[in-house]
């Protein structure tokens, strides 16, 4: 008797792992936990791939830093070299210098008013 007793609570044990793991299985095969799954290792491989892009162009810079000291001292440059002065021009000369010659435009705008209309709506 206590024979059949060992072996039926033997038989309901097993039933009961088996029917446990199965369950567990068809929950992880359900769609959402499919895509759960999924949207998971994405992020996961997402963010691998912005930490090897970063680490890239940090590389890249340490990199690009070194060998531009590298030019710099097989060139000589060592300090910031003296830029000239900007050029600057006028883009409509000065009515009153004497010593150009100034536009008709400009003569008339400043003795007169400008035949020239800043209206945009009126050749419509």
């Amino acid at each position: 008797m206590f024979r059949r007793t060992f072996w039926f609570t033997t038989g309901v044990a097993a039933g009961v792992w088996a029917t446990t793991k199965v369950n567990r299985k068809l929950k992880q095969l359900t769609p959402e936990s499919l895509a759960a799954t999924a949207a998971n290792k994405a992020l996961e491989t997402g963010q691998r791939l912005k930490d090897r892009a970063v680490g890239f162009a940090l590389d890249v810079r340490d990199n690009m830093a070194q060998r531009e000291a590298e030019l710099e001292d097989a060139l000589g440059i060592h300090e910031n070299p003296e830029l000239p002065a900007p050029r600057r021009y006028s883009a409509i000369e000065n009515a009153h210098s004497n010593n150009r010659s100034t536009p008709k435009y400009i003569e008339t705008s400043i003795s007169s008013p400008t035949k020239y209309s800043y209206n945009r709506n009126e050749d419509h």
